[in-house]
């Protein structure tokens, strides 16, 4: 079975829903079979420590997950223009993963949500990129033959899906951009089955 890591944080919800669907067409593909898992949120003060397990959702990342997997889909909401600080806090501790190579090879995707149109969705998803290529990921997108990149009105791009959550995460995800998370996650996992052929 060719498992692929459907890795995320999310605040309000938007970034759990998208990590979903794009599972859902993970597990289309013959063969493959998604994993979801989230990450714990990070303080600027020191407080008492998440419990081990969250209280709903998905299990919290273990390195053990990124060294297992045949491929990762990486999710975050945009803060200004990047990834969320907890879901760069966990990428910050994977250098021993990095020092051996463990996911060289990989192919890789992401997706994010935003508060505004315009928020900074292709930026947010090129920072998740950079430590994916750092670790010798193999990075896919999303191809104009899918007709939701070319006529979406709300989320969606080559670099992977997106959404527009709107100011108060009151936007349901939209048709195209369920379709293009679908396709996303069955992208990468056929990619995966492919290349572990």
């Amino acid at each position: 079975m060719t498992e692929i890591l459907v890795l995320y944080y999310s605040a309000h919800g938007s970034v759990r829903n998208m990590a979903q669907l794009i599972a859902r067409g993970v597990n289309q593909v013959s063969g493959a079979s998604a994993r979801l898992r989230t990450v714990p949120p990070v303080a600027p003060r020191t407080q008492v420590a998440e419990p081990p397990v969250p209280d709903e959702g998905a299990p919290y990342v273990e390195l053990a997950d990124l060294e297992q997997c045949a491929g990762l889909v990486l999710g975050s909401p945009t803060r200004f223009g990047n990834m969320a600080a907890p879901l760069k806090y966990f990428l910050d501790t994977t250098g021993a993963l990095w020092a051996k190579g463990a996911l060289a090879n990989k192919p890789a995707a992401v997706f994010t949500s935003t508060a505004s149109l315009h928020g900074g969705q292709e930026t947010t998803l090129t920072s998740m990129m950079l430590p994916l290529l750092h670790h010798g990921m193999l990075i896919v997108g999303l191809p104009y033959t899918l007709p939701e990149v070319t006529h979406t009105t709300s989320g969606g791009s080559p670099y992977g899906a997106t959404h527009w959550a709107g100011a108060n995460d009151d936007k349901p995800l939209t048709d195209e951009e369920r379709t293009l998370c679908i396709a996303l996650g069955k992208r990468l996992a056929e990619t995966a089955r492919k290349l572990a052929a």
